[in-house]
Parts: structure tokens; sequence; C-alpha cells
């Protein structure tokens, strides 16, 4: 076998090591060979020994490869992430400290068989997009070293896209995990904040901090993000894995993207950027979504908070003591931005808050029209002379497609989408609301097939479908949860006064159907709010008007508990003859109640009823 030309991406080592024709011994000893003959691009702050890497993948010679899910991968941490024995610098000598135990997300991975080999690059306390901000040496772009790398992980992601790792741990709070992944033709995984536990990792904006992921292939960054996360009860920021209903964006069913308005996107005079764009775009719809416009600017007023509001004197209470005791400690750029945070009041922070919550409330009303938005990660990508000649300007350029992100609480996938005529690679993101992370990763993994064919800077193919397909069954379960389907018929349907006991224990609309014709219809007295009651008749029945809402088993019990009689939830027959727990109200309460079955719709009862002269809800209406 010529190591070599050997593919880093897990598949392909899995398989190999379950052949016998590769042993971890012999993987480590290649990647110290590639490592020392590497060109010097500044990947690197740390790493231990090497006696103490191959000792560490001579071990593995006893395990069974079936019995760890990462057996014998290589893997890198950023170094704002605690490893055990390793100093933690954060791109700042003054700061280091020695780690003396792993970061829980770097302790679940070597448990799973993973070898850590070192320590990347940074832009110094995670503050920048560009790559360049670190006293360790500008990290340079694997394709071409006159342009950055992006940043703040950096060297995260130039280890993986040069063959040095299979994956890597980054961070991001705004798109540190996503921008040098579009720069580097890799996989960025941006996780639902809180789902891998910040443990261990040095703040940035403490509550807005999530350890993130670059691999070559998506299904590479599922594996390594599902095994690094884990609910953390010593860590105040860790949160309990909700995820969503199961999308069939996958499957290649029909599916619904938002891109910006085209008057809102920047390229920032980069064409190809901007061609590449439209062209990612058509091959999604190939892949059977349908595209629709958003409008971008609530997202983009969300950003303006991160930087030029009260969050980055987040970053400053982090650091405070170290400033004021050793300012020279930090590189003027990273000191100017971060005492910015001095210039905000308690009174800015609550009033910071408070729009961040009206606008978080308009942005999420892009989810009734779209399953995933669609951007450019970034709409150009410069020299390293540019951005020493424009540091700030050029760095938020970087920014204008990621910094909304995690105060929205989104998930993030950045993915390869193809290489303008210089050779330098272009990448989209997808976003998504919180804990659809497996689906936006198995999205993201057809995505890049149909936009890339080589992995990283290798120049090797990606892995085939066959070589990824065994990751799938690694995947560690990432809840206990089951899911219950729920057919409602009115004041809990979307946007209605009740929709909200749905949506805030993580339901989801599953579908817009209509019951089986065994039903009768009636606006019962009272309210508000007004509600409708379903009555199942042995004849005489009509088809009711329904939305099937899917909800996490855990919250079923305390939904059920506040419905009043004479409403209840039994088995609903739907029109496709299936049945699924549902509203259904005792025939008693057909007596003193308007029978509405002629129009079988809640909604255009309410309408029909609002346009009466008595008015409302209650107002008669003729059977």
């Amino acid at each position: 076998m010529d190591l070599a030309k050997l593919s880093l991406d897990i598949g392909t080592l899995r398989a190999t090591y379950a052949q016998g024709a590769l042993q971890p011994l012999e993987l480590m000893r290649e990647l110290l060979r590639r490592i020392a003959a590497a060109p010097e691009r500044h990947v690197w702050i740390s790493r231990p020994p090497d006696s103490e890497l191959l000792a560490a993948a001579a071990t593995l010679a006893e395990r069974d490869p079936a019995d760890l899910p990462l057996y014998g991968i290589p893997f890198a941490v950023k170094d704002n992430i605690d490893v055990a024995g390793l100093p933690t610098t954060a791109a700042c000598p003054r700061f280091a400290y020695t780690a003396a135990a792993h970061a829980p997300a770097v302790e679940r991975l070597i448990a799973a068989g993973a070898l850590m080999i070192g320590k990347t690059n940074l832009d110094q306390f995670a503050t920048g997009l560009v790559g360049t901000r670190s006293p360790y040496g500008e990290c340079r772009n694997s394709f071409d070293d006159d342009y950055i790398s992006g940043g703040s992980s950096s060297g995260s992601a130039v280890a993986v896209a040069t063959g040095l790792a299979s994956f890597t741990l980054g961070t991001d709070t705004a798109g540190s995990g996503r921008v040098p992944a579009a720069f580097n033709n890799l996989i960025g995984y941006k996780p639902t904040c809180g789902l891998i536990s910040p443990r261990g990792m040095v703040p940035a904006c403490r509550s807005l901090d999530t350890i993130s992921v670059f691999a070559l292939c998506a299904e590479d960054a599922a594996l390594a993000g599902a095994t690094a996360a884990a609910f953390d009860a010593q860590e105040p920021y860790s949160r309990h894995a909700l995820p969503l209903a199961p999308q069939s964006w996958q499957s290649g069913a029909p599916w619904r993207f938002a891109t910006p308005c085209r008057a809102q996107l920047r390229f920032y005079g980069n064409q190809e950027f901007a061609t590449l764009y439209e062209r990612a775009l058509d091959r999604l719809q190939s892949l059977g979504g349908t595209a629709l416009e958003f409008d971008l600017e609530p997202f983009l007023e969300v950003a303006q908070l991160l930087y030029e509001g009260p969050w980055i004197a987040e970053r400053l209470a982090a650091l405070t003591p170290l400033i004021d005791e050793h300012p020279d400690a930090l590189l003027p750029i990273t000191r100017g931005i971060i005492e910015g945070g001095r210039g905000f009041s308690a009174a800015d922070a609550f009033r910071a808050q408070y729009r961040l919550q009206s606008l978080r409330r308009q942005c999420a009303a892009i989810w009734r029209e779209a399953d995933v938005l669609v951007t450019p990660t970034a709409g150009t990508i410069h020299t390293r002379a540019d951005v020493a000649a424009a540091p700030l300007e050029r760095n938020s350029e970087l920014g204008y497609y990621t910094n909304f992100v995690n105060l929205l609480d989104l998930a993030a996938v950045a993915v390869p989408a193809g290489f303008g005529a210089n050779g330098l690679p272009f990448g989209i993101s997808l976003l998504a609301p919180a804990w659809s992370d497996a689906d936006l990763l198995a999205l993201a993994a057809r995505a890049q097939r149909a936009l890339v064919d080589t992995a990283g800077a290798t120049g090797l193919p990606l892995p085939s479908a066959a070589v990824t397909a065994a990751i799938s069954g690694s995947l560690p379960a990432s809840t206990a949860l089951g899911w219950i389907d729920v057919a409602v018929c009115g004041a809990h349907m979307e946007a209605l006064p009740l929709n909200g006991q749905l949506t805030g224990r993580g339901a989801r609309l599953k579908a817009r159907t209509r019951s089986a014709p065994h039903y009768r219809f009636y606006a019962l007295p009272g309210g508000p709010p007004f509600r409708p009651g379903m009555v199942r008749v042995a004849e005489g029945g009509v088809a009711i008007e329904l939305e099937v809402w899917s909800m996490p088993a855990e919250h079923f019990g305390s939904f059920t508990a506040g419905i009043p009689a004479p409403l209840g939830i039994g088995k609903v027959e739907l029109e496709d003859g299936s049945r699924v727990s549902g509203f259904l109200c005792e025939s008693y309460a057909a007596a003193g109640a308007q029978d509405i079955s002629a129009l079988a719709n809640w909604r255009a009862y309410l309408a029909a009823a609002a346009a009466t002269p008595a008015g409302g809800p209650a107002a008669p209406f003729p059977a």
C-alpha cells in the first residue's frame, strides 16, 4: 500500500483497518513523515512528542477495530480547547497554562479510539475570521500561500485539508468553524449550541461559543460530532439534546430552501464567487430542492449586535484580568477589538437582549416557508497582504453571512461548492433551526457530492457513498427520545393562539392533510381561546382539515395534561387510512355546539364568523 496516497477520510481508514491492510502504528509513522515534510504553513502550536504518539498508536493493536467507532483515526484540536498535559495558549503565550484534564469532547473522542496528534493555530482568543492574528505565525491557505486560511480555527482547517488529520476540532462563535472550511474545501460543522459541551474551552463569548468539527466529508463530521456530543452536567451551557422530527432531505423527497434576496447578496467584487453560488443553487434544485428568497435584513441586524453591540463585552469579561495586568500580552488588533466592550453599560446589554428577542421572532418566520437557508459561507477570499492593509474591513466582510447564526441558535454546515479559475475554493452554508444537526449533515453529504469531486487540498477523490455508508452504523444514538405524531384541527394549528403549546415543546409541523370522512365538526361554546371539536360518527361524516405535528415523546404527557374537557386525545384516522394521536371531542358536547361540518376547516370558520355582523368566532353560522 502506498501510504503517501492514502486518504485520511474515516470510511477509508476504517475499511483499511478492517481488512488488516494497515495498523495504527503504521499510520502514525506516515503522519509524522507528512508533518515533517509539509511546507511551513504555521498549522501547529504544540504537539506531543513523537514517542508518545507512536506509543498511543501501538496500544490500539490490542483492540478490535470493530469495537471502537474511531479506531486509529487521527485528529487535532484547536489550541483554545484543553488537552491534558499540553499547554492551552489561545494563541497568547502569556495566557498559556498546562491543562490538567481533557475537555469532555476530547475525552470522548479518545475513548472512541481516536488519536490526538496536536494543538492547532488560531486567531488569538478566537477573535477574527482571517487566520493571520497569531504570534505563532499566519496560518496559510492550503491551496495558495498568498491567501488567508480563514479563522479563527485556521490551523484546524489546514491540518485536515492538507492530509495531516482525518478531522479536527475548532470553535465557532461568529463563523470561525465555517469560514476556514470554505477557504480550504472542507465540511465545517457548527453544531447547535450546547450539543457538544464547551467545558474545557477558553471562552470568547461564553453564551454563544460552540466546539465545531472540520472534516473531509459530511459523514466524517457527523460521526466525529456525534461522538463528541453528550450532555455535561458540570457545564452550565451544555444542553440536553432535543433533535427535531426527522426530515426527508436525504431521501430525495421535495424540500424547500431559501436564499437571500438578490439585492442583499454581497460578493465584494468577486464575480467568480457570485457565479459559483448560482451554480450551487441550481445543483440544489437538481437534488429536489425548491428555491425561494427571504429578507436577510433582520439577520444582518442580529449580526451587528455581535460586534457592534454589548456582546463584545462578553469577550472582555473573559479576559479582563489579563488585559488589565498585561495589556501587551495581546496583539494590538485583538486587544483593540476586545477593549471595545468597555463602552457598554448594563442597560445597553438589556436593551440589546430585548432587540435580539424581537429579531429572533422576525427571523423565525422563515421556517414556515423553508426547511433550510442557503447562503455563501463568505462572499470573497482575501490575500494576506489585503488583510494586512485593512484588517478590520476585510475581516468584517467575511462575517456577513455567518455572524448571526449563534445568536439565533441555528445549526450550520459549511459545504464545499466549487473552485474559481485561480484554483481557490468556494463554499456555501446550510442553516436550519437548533437540533436539526443530523438531517442538515445528511443534506450536506448529498450537496457536497453534487458540487465537488475532491477532498480538501489533497487532490484525492471524495470517498464513495459505499465507503461512507459504514460510518452511519457507527453513529451513537444522540437521544433516547421517541416521537409522537399529533393531529390538530383548531387553535393548536400553525399561527393560531395555542400553537405555542406545541412549538414550546419542540414539536415541528410534519404535514397538512385531512381526516378520513368519518367525523362531524363543531364550534364549541366558550373562549377565548375558541376551540373546535371533532366527533367520530357512524354515518354522515366529512373529512376535516388537519395539521400533523411531531412532538418529542418526553413532552407528550405534559401536553395532554392541559387539555380541557370535553376534548381529549384519541386515535384520529387520516385520509390515507393511517391513525395518529389527535384531538377528539366527546359526543355529548355536540348538543350545545354549532355544527360547522359544511366548512370542515377551522380557519375557514374563523374567517366566516369574523365576517358576520355579530363578529367573532361565537357568531351563529348555519350548518
